[in-house]
């Protein structure tokens, strides 16, 4: 998460006076990190950076999140509400250097890891209906969580790939129903076929494998780009390997942001819930009562989809020359826009070649279509 930046009024010089007093409160404040869920104040907003991609070098692509005080996206920014920087130096928008698009209509994949509570207490029908002939043609806890998920499924575009853990009684403390697939109908087909009959949930235990997933490489890493771990349960752990206090410790150690959804529902008892609270504000994610009826995590899963897509991506051309160093960079995100507030976060990239592909060289091609090469001698950034 980043730091608050000051009001700027619209004038160029006084806005560039004020970009050179962010840069050094950005200078000295260290590296920024993401505090969780509610980090964003009321009436603020909050950006975090979850992936830097220099592997086009000297083009680089930055995945970020951004968040208001709701922890809803911010909608549709453009370059004029970013502030991009590399080394302390601000990119000028109007030399067209960098472009902002939104995740929803490109070609990067998202990853989602479900961890659906299989235990007895989820396999019976669901309180609160009036009639015993209603109750009859309710659905249990459980088959209400499958439904929901399969529905976040069918909604999931082409390329996103979804896993799912059950939270059973084997010896790690769950079961793997799929690794990560892209085939909906694959995962709807299996997720049919899974029953609610565990007697102890080791929640803590499945929470962490789901984590791990998240850290492995796919077959092309450079199309996933966000993972994420959406929990369905009533928070009680019973007998995991790992307590909570250990698992909110790795997860503050991730290297990149794996957020936890939290749908807390239980058809007795509500005591646990504040483990899934506590768990999703420690990574970034969000905590969703559900309420007294399980068809309500429906809703809630259609929100979760639109949040992951609705992140954006910063692709810039640096200017830095191949040195294979470090260099650190960071972002800005202002809203409203023409308001002077801005959130930031900071990332860093490494100016290197690359081997020579054939594919690599035509990804460099298409993007150096789109950000043309300043003339020799120009420089992207404010004078």
């Amino acid at each position: 998460m980043g730091t608050r930046g000051s009001r700027l009024p619209g004038s160029v010089l006084e806005r560039l006076r004020r970009i050179g007093m962010i840069v050094v409160l950005i200078l000295f404040s260290g590296t920024v990190s993401a505090s969780g869920y509610g980090f964003a104040a009321p009436g603020e907003h909050a950006v975090v950076i979850y992936h830097t991609d220099f592997s086009l070098y000297p083009f680089i692509r930055i995945y970020l999140r951004t968040f208001d005080d709701k922890m809803q996206p911010l909608p549709d920014l453009n370059e004029y509400n970013v502030l991009l920087m590399i080394r302390g130096r601000p990119y000028d928008p109007r030399k067209r250097q960098f472009g902002i698009q939104s995740m929803r209509g490109r070609r990067e994949a998202t990853r989602s890891v479900f961890v659906i509570d299989a235990s007895q207490s989820m396999g019976h029908k669901t309180e609160g209906v009036e009639s015993q002939a209603l109750r009859s043609k309710a659905h249990t806890p459980f088959e209400e969580m499958l439904r929901a998920a399969v529905r976040f499924i069918e909604g999931k575009r082409p390329q996103d790939e979804v896993a799912v853990l059950l939270v059973r009684d084997t010896k790690e403390g769950y079961a793997v129903v799929s690794r990560f697939e892209r085939d909906g109908r694959a995962l709807a087909r299996r997720l049919a076929a899974m029953r609610a009959d565990g007697l102890k949930s080791r929640l803590y235990d499945a929470i962490d494998a789901a984590l791990r997933m998240c850290g492995t490489s796919s077959e092309d890493s450079n199309s996933v780009v966000s993972c994420s771990v959406l929990v369905m349960s009533d928070g009680k752990d019973e007998g995991s390997a790992i307590t909570r206090e250990d698992l909110m410790t790795r997860i503050a150690a991730l290297p990149s942001p794996y957020p936890i959804y939290s749908l807390a529902y239980s058809p007795t008892n509500r005591a646990h819930f504040k483990n899934l609270e506590a768990l999703s504000k420690n990574s970034l994610g969000i905590y969703y009562r559900v309420g007294k009826r399980p068809s309500g995590m429906r809703p809630i899963l259609a929100e979760i989809r639109n949040l992951l897509h609705s992140d954006y991506v910063v692709t810039l051309r640096s200017y830095l020359p191949v040195d294979g160093a470090r260099h650190d960079i960071a972002v800005g995100v202002e809203a409203p826009r023409g308001s002077g507030n801005y959130a930031f976060d900071n990332s860093f990239f490494e100016a290197i070649r690359q081997p020579f592909t054939r594919e690599i060289e035509e990804a460099k091609l298409l993007l150096a279509k789109k950000i043309k090469e300043l003339p020799d001698g120009a420089e992207p950034y404010y004078y």
